[in-house]
């Protein structure tokens, strides 16, 4: 059942992201790396309020709802294999400073958004 569960969730992520990327392709006049940054930004605010809610008491879940969520769902949603990917294009294209950015701003932005939404959901505990 954990299985089917992370797959099920991971296949709903996946197709969430494939939305931001349509959606942002059509905003932006191109996804990369605008579609990676709010996929990856979103999805780390989402984990770690998340976690903050199980940490602080304030959500109980199942093993297999946990596994649902946090590695289906948005690890379906979240990938920094595209963040590799898309710094790499960014490379080829000869946009080394916005390469460079890509990688600090995603992760940077990334961790903030775990660190705060956790401890934004902790305190509201």
């Amino acid at each position: 059942m954990l299985w089917l569960a992370v797959g099920l969730g991971g296949a709903l992520g996946s197709l969430a992201r494939h939305g931001v990327n349509v959606a942002v392709g059509r905003m932006a006049g191109q996804p990369v790396p605008y579609a990676t940054v709010a996929v990856n930004i979103v999805g780390c605010a989402c984990i770690g309020a998340l976690a903050g809610a199980i940490a602080g008491g304030r959500l109980e879940m199942s093993p297999t709802a946990r596994a649902f969520l946090l590695v289906g769902v948005l690890g379906g949603f979240t990938t920094f294999s595209s963040l590799g990917l898309d710094t790499l294009v960014l490379a080829q294209q000869g946009r080394a400073m916005t390469a460079a950015w890509n990688v600090a701003g995603q992760i940077g932005f990334g961790l903030l958004g775990v660190f705060g939404a956790y401890a934004l959901v902790l305190k509201v505990s």
